[in-house]
């Protein structure tokens, strides 16, 4: 293939993916961001381990955090002696938490041309109605260049949408992208110029994949990973970091790397990776094959990661219906929150990624539990002697429910053994952290963005209320049910998004999709359907 081709079909995608970002609607929610915006006498949890503490009044100005005051004491009147000058906008957080904006290290931003069908302002809608105020977005079919210049329209606040960090995906010859290491170079040098700010690598033979790592360090440019089955025998987590791999995604590789009395997983003899639900049927089977919890090898696994520095994002929300497919296929924000579309994308589907409930049962339940207990104890031992582990969702497949997967991941943290307070801080400084970006974002500090989650409710007594769709709990004077959470206010780059506001706007795009599918609002077809209109 000639270099003069490989450049006109370069500046093609560039311009179709140039007309692409500037698709997605310019923004139509939020407020500001302000000379002066001032929240007063809220709780603080900075993000960055400290215990909730306030009231406190913070300062935004010019979109970033200018003053965090103490005003007063509990149960005391507020001096107001103390408090900061007025601002040109002023939130009363009088009983509220204020929390950093949340960094998810795992999306994906897809659109009405893929198999989805969801337009990308649903996603971001969602993801801000979570509190999530950066994406580390790990690829999509619109590409590099689509994803950058999304991301500077985000960052200038021209669409209402986080803050993007464009990973786009590295693929081997088995993905048919790049097949000699000289191929693998340039494809990381494209990325670079598209806007790239990392790269997430899927497998590929030794000589490519290691050609690429060096390449992506050589550019400045971060690195993950999903170590693909088909290449995890010469690429498990072990050969990768000591190749200088930043992190994982899922936990791919991390198993394999712990094998003690095998080299390779002990797959039927009818395998067929191509096959989702062999796929990942026998994904839950890889733990119960790795060393034990405090054997010797997985003692040396964990003490040559944590010498790496190596960091782990293991997305546990995505499998969440691999153990229990009932109960994640009938979460109850499916009827108000999932478009038709992506509903019709989760069904059983020998073409749809993720799609693998052709015979799913209690064998196969049973095993992805134990594959969650094994899966836990190694993330929460890597936590407590010091690992970085961010959270991240991978929402868009399996059930999971963009925005609604991250809240998942939070509480899946804490089924683990983080502390609620550790679990927000994974969400927030660690997740900036790993995306290199702690100067600016991650913790509630003066000099930082002013990216904040403002919510009523506890979320360290109860992670739920940060769910959309808010917890349901009985009201003591009148001894019925109410529903009370959901996130209030997201500040992101100063601008303030009200949290009642972008509920409505999501859930008016589901019903205008239902409306034209003929579904009734507030319902979800129990039975799959073929989407006519």
């Amino acid at each position: 293939m000639s270099k003069v081709f490989i450049l006109a079909v370069a500046a093609v995608i560039t311009l179709a993916s140039s007309a692409l970002a500037q698709s997605v609607p310019d923004r139509s929610l939020g407020e500001g961001p302000y000379d002066r915006l001032v929240i007063r006498g809220a709780l603080l949890i900075d993000g960055a381990g400290a215990p909730p503490v306030g009231p406190v009044d913070i300062v935004v100005e010019g979109g970033r955090i200018a003053g965090i005051v103490p005003v007063g004491a509990p149960g005391l009147p507020i001096d107001p002696e103390r408090r900061p000058a007025p601002g040109v906008r002023e939130i009363d957080a009088a009983g509220m938490y204020v929390l950093p904006g949340f960094v998810n290290l795992h999306g994906h931003i897809h659109d009405e041309t893929t198999g989805q069908g969801v337009p990308s302002d649903y996603i971001f809608k969602l993801w801000l109605a979570h509190g999530i105020t950066s994406v580390r977005e790990l690829g999509n079919q619109g590409g590099a260049k689509w994803t950058s210049d999304l991301a500077v329209r985000s960052a200038r606040n021209e669409i209402d949408a986080p803050n993007i960090y464009p990973y786009p995906v590295f693929r081997g010859w088995s993905a048919g992208d790049v097949d000699t290491p000289g191929e693998a170079r340039a494809r990381i040098r494209q990325l670079k110029n598209d806007g790239a700010l990392g790269v997430k690598f899927f497998g590929a033979p030794e000589e490519i994949l290691w050609a690429g790592l060096d390449e992506a360090k050589k550019r400045g440019l971060k690195t993950t990973m999903h170590h693909a089955q088909l290449d995890v025998a010469h690429a498990d987590v072990m050969d990768t970091s000591a190749r200088g791999l930043g992190s994982m995604e899922h936990w791919y590789g991390l198993p394999e790397a712990l094998f003690a009395d095998r080299t390779l997983q002990a797959y039927p003899l009818d395998y067929n990776y191509n096959d989702e639900q062999h796929r990942f049927e026998n994904a839950g089977k890889l733990w119960a094959q790795a060393a034990k919890p405090e054997s010797e090898r997985w003692e040396e696994v964990m003490a040559t990661l944590l010498e790496r520095e190596f960091s782990i994002v293991p997305t546990f929300s995505i499998y969440m219906a691999s153990r229990d497919w009932m109960r994640s296929r009938r979460a109850e924000w499916h009827d108000t929150y999932t478009m038709p579309s992506l509903w019709k994308f989760y069904a059983p589907d020998r073409n749809a990624h993720g799609s693998y409930w052709f015979d799913w049962g209690t064998e196969q339940e049973a095993a992805w539990r134990e594959n969650y207990q094994l899966w836990m104890r190694f993330i929460n031992d890597y936590k407590n002697r010091g690992g970085q582990v961010g959270v991240g969702e991978d929402a868009g497949y399996i059930y999971s429910t963009y925005g609604f997967g991250y809240v998942q991941e939070m509480e899946l943290l804490r089924e683990a053994g983080f502390h609620p307070l550790e679990v927000i801080n994974a969400a927030t400084l660690q997740g900036a952290k790993i995306l290199g970006a702690a100067d600016k974002i991650g913790s509630v500090q003066v000099g930082k963005q002013a990216d904040l989650v403002l919510i009523k409710e506890n979320p360290l007594a109860n992670l739920k209320v940060l769910y959309a769709t808010g917890h349901i709990k009985l009201d003591p004077e009148t001894n019925k049910p109410v529903r009370r959470g959901g996130v209030d206010y997201v500040v992101k780059n100063g601008v303030v998004y009200d949290g009642a506001e972008l509920r409505a706007s999501i859930q008016a795009m589901v019903v205008a999709e239902k409306q034209k599918y003929q579904i009734a609002p507030g319902v979800m077809p129990i039975v799959d359907f073929e989407l006519q209109e």
